[in-house]
This record gives structure tokens, C-alpha cells and sequence, in this order.
């Protein structure tokens, strides 16, 4: 999984994460996840730790999507959660459960995020909305991933706009680009022209060689 892609998401809840939630968008939030998994599912590995707001938007979009999703997706969850995991987990099948340090409920966190970095050679990650524990899983990923892009995108609030303000200097359309689908067209270097695959090992190696090309005319 060279060029996989990191997602870390997740709408603030006002109760734990008044400070997040004040400026995220949640339409925007939405609209980012759901624009990430059309842009890269069939074309790049995309791996996420389950969140249950983020999960059963993949889903929806990954089931409009027509390849065998539970080859290109790898979910991550913490058996410390075990009690709170969406149901649609079970409509992933390509899912790592990692085991909880008993008891404790950041380090458990931090031993799930520590094996996702270090089981995959990671592209790029995109950072959307959110709250304290993206800003975790970017301090961490920074560190295990030194050579991918961090792309944090900072029209949907929350967590992303700390990040913005920690990096000092983000892409202009980064703050305020809503187009989406572009956008991560952009920033994670997937051509329009890339043809979908169903199965990973049916994609070419060569880039060049997964670009549509029009019909020859008879």
C-alpha cells in the first residue's frame, strides 16, 4: 500500500468539544468525506480509524462506487470501543481490531494509531474537521510518516483549522475551495483520467497506463 491514503475525520461534539465545535462545519465535513472516498476509492488504498459519525458516510459512498470496496478500504478500531463500534463496520470486511491497554483509553487510542502508521507507507493524509484526537493522530503520523503530504482542510473547521494555525502556512485553496472533488484531485495527485479498479491487483503499476483512453472509431 505505497500510495495509500490516511483519513482522519470527525464532527466535534459540542458537550466534549465546545472549542472544535464552535467553528466546524458539519455540511462541509460531510461533503469533504464523501468527495475523499469518490476521488480515491478504485484508485488509491484509503485507511481510516473507525469513528461512528465517519464510517457510515464511507459507507454510503463507497456502495454508489462499483468495485469491490472491502479491498480498497482498511478500517482500524481499538477493542477498547468495542461496545460503541458502528454497524457498519461488518459491511467492511477488510477491518484490523487492534487490542485495548486495559483500561486506559488514550494509550489505547495511541496503540491503534501507532500500528495503522507503521503497517502502511503512506502517501498522503487528509485531515477533516475534528476534534483534540486529530490533532493527535497529526502529531503522530508526522513523525511516522516524515516523507507523505498532510493535508488539512481547513474550510470544514474544527481540528483542521488548529492544524492550519500549528503549520503557519496552508494552500490558499485549502482555506477556502469547496469544490471538493478538485481540490483532493489536486493535493493528492490523482488524475481525473485514472480508470477505477475493482481489485487493487488489477491496477497497472505504471500510473499512465490506468488512464482511460477514448474509443478507437471503427
Amino acid at each position: 500500500m505505497g500510495e495509500a491514503i490516511f483519513l482522519s475525520a470527525g464532527v466535534p461534539d459540542p458537550k466534549r468539544g465546545a472549542e472544535y465545535a464552535t467553528t466546524a462545519d458539519t455540511v462541509a465535513i460531510t461533503a469533504a468525506v464523501s468527495a475523499l472516498v469518490h476521488v480515491t476509492l478504485g484508485r488509491r488504498p484509503l485507511v481510516w480509524g473507525g469513528h461512528p459519525a465517519i464510517t457510515p458516510m464511507i459507507c454510503v459512498v463507497a456502495e454508489e462506487i462499483g468495485v469491490d470496496y472491502s479491498r480498497w478500504v482498511q478500517l482500524y478500531q481499538s477493542r477498547f470501543f468495542q461496545d460503541e463500534f458502528p454497524e457498519d463496520n461488518a459491511r467492511f470486511q477488510n477491518v484490523t481490531y487492534v487490542d485495548e491497554v486495559q483500561g486506559n483509553r488514550e494509550q489505547s487510542l495511541r496503540a491503534m494509531r501507532e500500528k495503522m502508521f507503521t503497517d502502511h507507507k503512506f502517501k498522503a493524509a487528509v485531515f477533516i474537521g475534528g476534534m483534540g484526537g486529530i490533532v493527535d493522530e497529526f502529531d503522530l503520523f508526522s513523525r511516522l510518516q516524515r516523507n507523505a503530504a498532510v493535508v488539512p482542510v481547513v474550510s470544514t473547521g474544527g481540528a483542521a483549522l488548529k492544524l492550519a494555525e500549528r503549520l503557519g502556512t496552508v494552500a490558499t485553496d485549502l482555506k477556502d475551495d469547496l469544490d471538493y472533488v478538485a481540490l483532493f484531485h489536486r493535493h493528492l495527485g490523482i488524475s481525473v483520467r485514472e480508470e477505477r479498479f475493482r481489485r487493487p491487483e488489477d491496477q497497472p503499476q505504471d500510473v499512465e497506463k490506468r488512464y482511460w483512453r477514448p474509443s478507437a472509431t471503427p
